[in-house]
């Protein structure tokens, strides 16, 4: 599998097997993930008769000569599911090899529809917690999805630099009972004693409300914190060729930096759980800057295997805005400690 080789809008053959395929000969397919306000998806359970029958998979299906992805998407949805979509945004887009076929998935996130989910085909749905799965088997392709989905909508970048130590940490407790997850640790200036003791008391204080920390670009520091991951800048990144033996947890992040599609195609490559992508629109720090944009973001996002969020710009009322344009989220530097 090439993680990094997806494409916004592919063009599409007729395959004369029941699907579209690609210039690289990749079957087409649309997927769903159904979401819940409380964070379950709907899996459904492959009929008998299909490859891979009994095995769990989000719903969805081939797309078909001459048709667009959000077309296939509503048709799916219909057909299997009896509902019509009102909410869809582009998230990712996988390759995945199996034995009959390599195949492009391209996954959208589905926040509303009309209509209650009921079988069409005889199969069997599920709701589920993408962190508590408890059906099985799945598909192999749907195990990086499901971390992917466990990954919170909002990440707050550490300011304790401009704050001051004892101010963010007073924010930080504020932000955590308002229901922020996902905390990377910045602060690079700060001594490294003090950082540490920051650290440590970021990560005893997030992991009481089930949040999780990230260290920047430092795994000794992130280890020693007992913190549960690192955030690579694009350049620490560009020198690696695959995951880090530091990283072999399965429960152990890796976020990058990026800026383009390069380097996003390179975070993907060397494993990366999630990227930061920006700066998205105009910033306070880099006032004159160049920006990506709405619309080159939306592209790089849905081309890209790994979740992104966006950066620059950007507020926490900003979410549903950045996923209609393809990103899991919003990264926010001051906004996440007002």
């Amino acid at each position: 599998m090439n993680p990094g080789s997806s494409a916004l809008s592919p063009t599409l053959t007729p395959d004369g097997r029941g699907g579209e395929r690609d210039a690289q000969n990749e079957l087409i397919v649309v997927a769903a993930v159904l979401t819940q306000p409380d964070g379950r998806v709907l899996l459904a359970q492959r009929p008998p008769g299909k490859v891979y029958a009994g095995h769990w998979e989000f719903p969805g299906g081939k797309v078909e000569a001459g048709e667009s992805l959000d077309a296939a998407l509503a048709r799916e949805l219909h057909e299997e599911l009896g509902i019509v979509v009102t909410r869809t945004c582009r998230w990712i887009t996988r390759v995945f090899v199996y034995p009959h076929a390599t195949v492009r998935l391209n996954f959208f996130r589905v926040f509303q529809w009309e209509g209650v989910p009921h079988p069409h085909e005889g199969q069997l749905f599920s709701w589920q917690l993408p962190d508590a799965v408890e059906v099985t088997p799945l598909l192999p392709a749907n195990f990086p999805i499901l971390k992917a989905l466990a990954l919170p909508p909002v990440l707050g970048i550490s300011h304790a630099e401009s704050l001051g130590v004892d101010s963010f940490l007073a924010r930080l407790d504020v932000a955590l009972a308002q229901g922020l997850r996902l905390i990377q640790l910045r602060d690079k200036t700060l001594p490294e004693d003090v950082r540490l003791t920051l650290a440590r008391e970021t990560v005893r204080r997030a992991h009481l409300h089930g949040a999780r920390v990230l260290v920047n670009g430092n795994p000794e520091l992130a280890h020693a914190a007992g913190a549960d991951g690192v955030h690579l800048d694009s350049s620490a990144a560009g020198q690696l060729a695959a995951r880090p033996d530091y990283a072999e947890a399965d429960d152990f992040l890796i976020g990058v930096s990026c800026h383009d599609s390069a380097e996003l195609a390179h975070a993907a490559e060397i494993g990366a759980d999630f990227a930061l992508l920006s700066p998205v629109l105009p910033t306070l720090t880099h006032p004159g800057a160049a920006t990506l944009g709405w619309e080159t973001f939306s592209e790089l996002a849905a081309a890209s295997p790994i979740p992104v969020y966006g950066l620059g710009g950007l507020e926490r009322d900003d979410v549903a805005l950045a996923q209609s344009h393809g990103a899991h989220g919003v990264a926010l530097l001051r906004g996440a400690w007002t």
